[in-house]
């Protein structure tokens, strides 16, 4: 945001009084201004006073305050000449304030502080000199148009650098994301040059979320991500990296839910930093289970509280051969018989074996139950359904078909 002109600020070069020889005299003060211009900087300005250890912030600054003074006595010799060049360089260096993350508040401040110190020094000269008020008075409007220009200057820049920095940002961020979720090992050292160039804090542990997928990518479907979040909402699915997942920052409560906008998603587990890529398979195998109604396919759901399910469908193949070789018995018995019966078969097992539990469960009589037993005996074996091991067998089958909705098809 540019500057505005400080009150009193002249509306054209023919409004100074200014003699142009005073440029002269001036001039050769230069240097002796700038030095105590530099210094009432730093003691007012507390942040550039703590860059000053730095020799680069230190030039940059004396050089800032130099080319401001030559722009207020060039425009004493020639008041209407543009002064493009020095304007020019506070551009660059309000981007760099941008691009080094400093407050553009900051070098206004130095302005404001540098602007008025100078001029309290050349008004001195001039008293020496002798000149008259009307000499003063163009001063006067000759300072506040210098200040006025080199600060509109270094706003335009710090704008320019402001977006340039926020898409560098995004970038690096980027590239941090695809190290920590890459197939390959990870390199903690990696990680902290990465980390340090994309100003985020490396955090000892994570946990990644991944997103329903939307028909188009609008601005208010994107999650308001947590604290710290690295999100990649380009990829399929889309993707967040969540740091310190549960601390102050994670997932509890209702305002991560709020952050997804309705968004259903899965929540991998959390994890150290360097294995950051497990969390995402298992949350991205999750959502996909998310998909199919095995498990729920609204809100976040958490891989943590669903471990035996992901754990069943791992390997589907093999899941399924289990399932065939298991329930192959009900196979000798109609549709509508077999949903009845496993269902009944699965609460028996849960209850332990005890079929009041299972009617309870059911919501149907214990003779009921007894009587669908007798049935399960003769197509098993009463021997395989009291087995430890066929019992194990047939709970992981049972569990996986009652949860992809395969036997659910009819009620007593």
């Amino acid at each position: 945001m540019a500057t505005p002109a400080p009150h009193g600020a002249p509306h054209g070069p023919e409004s100074t009084a200014v003699p142009p020889e005073l440029a002269r005299l001036l001039r050769d003060q230069l240097e002796a201004v700038a030095d105590e211009v530099e210094a009432e900087v730093l003691t007012e300005v507390p942040e550039y006073a703590a860059r000053s250890a730095d020799a680069t912030s230190r030039a940059l600054l004396r050089s800032g305050v130099v080319q401001a003074l030559t722009l207020f006595v060039d425009h004493i010799a020639d008041p209407r000449a543009r002064g493009d060049s020095i304007t020019a360089i506070y551009h660059e260096l309000g981007r760099g304030e941008a691009l080094e993350g400093h407050s553009l508040e900051t070098l206004q401040s130095a302005l404001r502080v540098g602007g008025l110190h100078a001029w309290r020094l050349l008004g001195r000269t001039t008293d020496e000199l002798g000149l008259d008020s009307s000499v003063m008075a163009g001063l006067g409007e000759l300072a506040f148009r210098t200040v006025h220009e080199v600060a509109e200057a270094a706003a335009a820049g710090y704008a320019e650098g402001q977006l340039r920095s926020t898409d560098e940002l995004e970038r690096r961020r980027g590239r941090l994301l695809a190290l920590l979720l890459g197939e390959g090992p990870v390199s903690p050292e990696a990680v902290r040059d990465l980390a340090h160039g994309a100003r985020w804090t490396v955090p000892p542990y994570v946990a990644v979320v991944v997103l329903a997928a939307t028909p188009e990518q609008r601005d208010e479907e994107r999650p308001l991500a947590a604290a710290g979040a690295l999100v990649d909402m380009e990829s399929r699915p889309p993707r967040m990296l969540v740091p310190d997942p549960d601390g102050s920052g994670g997932f509890g409560g209702r305002a991560f839910a709020l952050a997804l906008r309705g968004r259903p998603a899965a929540i991998g587990p959390t994890v150290p930093l360097t294995e950051a890529a497990r969390s995402l398979r298992w949350a991205t195998r999750a959502l996909g289970l998310m998909g199919r109604g095995i498990l729920p396919r609204q809100g976040a759901v958490r891989c943590a509280d669903h471990l035996s399910t992901l754990l069943l469908h791992g390997d589907e193949p093999l899941l399924e051969q289990l399932r065939a070789r298991a329930l192959a018995p009900l196979d000798a018995v109609s549709e509508q018989q077999r949903g009845r019966l496993a269902e009944t078969l699965l609460a028996w097992l849960l209850g332990g074996g005890n079929v009041p539990d299972a009617a309870a469960r059911l919501h149907i009589h214990p003779q009921t139950v007894r009587y669908r037993l007798r049935q399960l005996e003769k197509l098993f074996g009463e021997s395989a359904l009291h087995d430890p091991g066929n019992r194990l067998d047939l709970i992981l089958a049972l569990t996986s078909a009652q949860k992809g909705e395969e036997f659910l098809n009819s009620r007593p």
